[in-house]
C-alpha cells in the first residue's frame, strides 16, 4: 500500500472519530512526527520538569525500592 493510499484511508478514519482525547493523542503523534525530531514541552511539562530538578536538588527523593514498597503496602491496603 503505498503512502498516499496510507494517508487517504487514515483521512477517512479520522473524519468518523468524534473522541476528542483519541484525537488529541492522534495529533501528539502527528505534530511529533512532523517537527522533523524536535520535541516541544508545554508549558505545563517544562514546569513539572523545573518542580523535579528542584526536588533533586533539595533531596526530596525516594530510592525504587522504598517506593516500591510504598506502593505494595498502598496496594495492599485496598
Amino acid at each position: 500500500m503505498s503512502t498516499i493510499e496510507l494517508r487517504h484511508i487514515i483521512t477517512e478514519h479520522l473524519s468518523h472519530i468524534d473522541d476528542a482525547s483519541f484525537l488529541n493523542a492522534i495529533k501528539t503523534i502527528i505534530e511529533s512526527k512532523a517537527s522533523e525530531g524536535t520535541y516541544k514541552l508545554s508549558d505545563h511539562q517544562k514546569k513539572r520538569i523545573d518542580l523535579a530538578r528542584q526536588q533533586l536538588k533539595s533531596g526530596q527523593t525516594i530510592s525504587n525500592d522504598d517506593l516500591q514498597k510504598e506502593v505494595d503496602q498502598w496496594l495492599n491496603s485496598k
